[in-house]
């Protein structure tokens, strides 16, 4: 069912109260609007409709990503970029073999369909992450560190979900193969958004009109990923690099300083709006799930996942204990029970082919795995991050 302007008006206002009663409760504003998705479907307010992986992919991941992007320091992100790039790509390998493996010999699946599973889950979601971090007021190289590696690991999970496709529908796969498929996503993604921002930088650059400016960055943040996507390559990497220049170059001439302060605040509500629809329909289409047919599979996979995400995190840290770039202990852990799914998660599985073997128990285990990330780990950052001394005690309350 079409998603009219009658029920997103609805929509935003449930999540504008949903909003004000998290502050005041104290409970993650994300949690908020998935238990409340939850309650609108089960009140048939408004008529249901289809959370579909275009809706997702054209309509909600550009925006958030794009908003990331812009806020996030490039000079820092730079000094980091190694241990970022390792998690992003060998720490979703280890995570996905780890929940392939005890997927495969624990609950009997075959090795096509535990492959594919653990390649959509495996990988950190940046809606969630981005969502929860700014949410519960954390700064720093710590937030940077989670919400780079959700917006970085896109194309490898890309080029696996593609990979995994392929074996399944009988094709030939090398590792050469693999290996330029993935090269060509990423910097295909990369190229594409570089493209896109820097026309607009360009185009900004011959214009005082803030407002101008603000429409210049909304094409960059979608143009950008349309383009890559259109191509087959990396759409998250697309925006990530447009966001990243207009962000970090935007206030070097092209943009004024007044522009730059304007398409910061267009985008932080654009973000707030993203988000609260995004989550709001998550809850609402847990409900159409049929769970229960697999919830003893979903617990393995919630376990699989986690004590994957645990060794991939720890092994990939273990790599630079001796560096510059080392990570702390503490950082380790938060990284461990902050590795969020969410959103992507659940647009590759909608995605997948209609005659894909286990096709709606990898969907259903997908919203499982999502409403845990959601509600248990989402509830229990905060608290976490207070009791490792990485926000201070008045961040308890949720910050919108």
């Amino acid at each position: 069912m079409e998603l009219s302007f009658e029920r997103v008006e609805v929509l935003l206002l449930i999540a504008s109260i949903v909003a004000m009663l998290a502050r005041r409760v104290g409970i993650p504003y994300t949690m908020g609007l998935t238990l409340a998705g939850i309650a609108v479907a089960l009140a048939h307010v408004p008529p249901k409709f289809e959370l579909t992986k275009e809706l997702i992919f054209t309509t909600f991941l550009p925006p958030l990503i794009f908003e990331a992007a812009f806020h996030m320091p490039w000079r820092a992100l730079r000094s980091d970029l190694l241990p970022v790039l390792t998690l992003a790509t060998l720490g979703v390998l280890v995570a996905g073999a780890i929940a392939a493996t005890g997927l495969h010999f624990f609950a009997a699946w075959p090795w096509s369909a535990a492959i594919l599973l653990a390649i959509l889950i495996s990988a950190t979601d940046p809606v969630s992450v981005i969502a929860t971090f700014k949410e519960a007021g954390l700064t720093g190289r710590l937030r940077l560190l989670v919400e780079s590696e959700s917006l970085l690991n896109d194309g490898t999970v890309a080029v696996l979900y593609s990979v995994a496709l392929a074996a399944m529908a009988g094709g030939g796969i090398t590792a050469i193969g693999i290996t330029s498929s993935f090269l060509i996503t990423v910097a295909g993604g990369i190229f594409c958004g570089a493209l896109v921002g820097g026309g607009a930088l360009l185009l900004a650059g011959r214009t005082d009109d803030h407002l101008i400016e603000i429409t210049f960055s909304t094409v960059a943040a979608y143009g950008s990923f349309l383009l890559a996507e259109h191509f087959h390559l990396s759409g998250v990497l697309a925006t990530l690099t447009a966001g990243l220049m207009i962000g970090n170059m935007g206030s070097l001439g092209s943009f004024t300083d007044r522009g730059h302060d304007a398409v910061g605040a267009f985008w932080e509500y654009i973000g707030f709006v993203a988000n609260s629809l995004i989550f709001l329909l998550i809850g609402i289409r847990l409900v159409m799930q049929n769970i229960g047919s697999v919830v003893l599979v979903a617990l393995l996979v919630i376990a699989l996942i986690t004590i994957g995400r645990a060794v991939a995190v720890y092994f990939c840290c273990a790599l630079f204990a001796r560096s510059s770039r080392r990570i702390s202990m503490p950082h380790q852990h938060i990284l461990v029970w902050g590795g969020l799914r969410g959103a992507l998660a659940l647009a590759l599985a909608l995605g997948l082919p209609r005659d894909t073997p286990y096709h709606d128990a990898i969907i259903s285990i997908s919203f499982a795995v999502v409403a845990f990330s959601i509600i248990v780990q989402g509830f229990t950052m905060t608290p976490l991050l207070r009791r490792l001394g990485e926000i201070p005690a008045k961040s308890a309350t949720s910050k919108i």
